[in-house]
């Protein structure tokens, strides 16, 4: 335990770092602890599962569903027994679907390291991703009722449909606003807003501020995932982890994809780059220009800037000041991230 302790040190140093303030000190044992517990529940007597998982763990992230839970999970009075393996569940699922959508986009790297499927292919990778997801309900078996359970089942239904839609939608330069927001609400939004209302239930809130709370991490994790479709066109490869312009590459059509297509006088020939199955280095490279000639990015991050704004409004106001000042910490930090 001491190997895993010393390298969580290391990582939540570098968690916390990435967040202004240190807002998540306030339950940095709880995630000590996850981190712990994330490397003792993946343990498997198959070496290669053992090895991709240890990978996946050790290729870090913020963290930041798991620590949304328990800074929610602070606004009352939780059963302390019910947090540790609930918050371990949350990211075990995050981990999961990662893995997933790594193979879904052949993507090579993730978090400037190489992805499970670009090590190991593509069987092992979703097999490996399965194992996650039971590992994750063997945790929950612990810790969650029967409603906390539909909740977390719900929403990983929500995210399969999500990539689903997200597939069946790939290279049609023909969506709109709402087409883009209820992917985003699947793919993104609706876990990280089930990881506050998770929180909220653990803390025994009164219905009211369980839905607020929800609608919290709802407009958070719709801030989130616009952000992170922006920085895919104005972020540096090592930025991101990954290439720049992967999501247009892909033919995912994101916020400012679609801004452009209605706003820019280039429009047909951004639309004719999109409709490419094999789009070339210069087919990408021309795309993001025509982007960046519009005002797709000023507009995109006005997006961002109203739900950061309705996440700050929306928090019940019974929370305790430490609390949610962390959490508006959250929304500031989303504000203002560039990777």
């Amino acid at each position: 335990m001491v190997y895993y302790r010393n390298r969580f040190c290391l990582v939540g140093d570098y968690l916390v770092s990435k967040f202004p303030n240190n807002i998540f000190d306030i339950v940095q044992d709880d995630l000590v602890a996850v981190e712990q517990e994330l490397y003792s529940i993946i343990q498997s007597p198959v070496d290669l599962v053992n090895d991709i998982s240890v990978h996946l763990v050790q290729a870090g992230g913020k963290r930041l569903r798991p620590a949304l839970f328990l800074l929610c999970a602070r606004g009352g009075c939780p059963d302390h027994n019910k947090l540790l393996p609930l918050a371990v569940a949350i990211e075990l699922i995050h981990m999961a679907t990662l893995v997933h959508d790594d193979v879904i986009d052949d993507a090579s790297t993730r978090r400037g390291r190489p992805t499970a499927n670009a090590r190991w292919g593509n069987y092992s990778s979703v097999l490996t991703g399965d194992y996650l997801f039971a590992k994750a309900f063997s945790a929950v078996a612990v810790g969650a009722d029967k409603e906390m359970l539909k909740v977390l089942t719900d929403v990983i239904s929500v995210m399969c449909e999500g990539e689903i839609d997200q597939m069946k939608e790939s290279f049609n330069p023909d969506q709109d606003e709402a087409d883009y927001r209820l992917r985003v609400a699947q793919k993104t939004a609706d876990f990280i807003a089930a990881s506050c209302e998770l929180g909220a239930m653990a803390a025994g809130l009164d219905e009211r501020e369980v839905v607020q709370v929800k609608e919290y991490g709802n407009a958070i994790g719709m801030a989130f995932q616009i952000t992170d479709d922006i920085l895919d066109i104005t972020a540096s490869a090592e930025q991101l982890g990954k290439p720049v312009g992967n999501d247009l590459r892909q033919g995912i059509v994101t916020l400012p994809v679609i801004y452009a297509l209605k706003n820019s006088p280039d429009r047909d020939e951004l639309r004719n780059i999109i409709i490419k199955q094999n789009m070339t280095d210069n087919d990408v490279k021309r795309g993001l220009e025509i982007i960046h000639q519009t005002e797709a990015i000023e507009y995109s991050y006005a997006q961002v800037n109203k739900y950061l704004q309705h996440a700050r409004n929306i928090l019940p106001p019974t929370l305790s000041s430490e609390v949610k000042e962390a959490l508006v910490a959250v929304a500031d930090f989303v504000g203002l991230r560039k990777y």
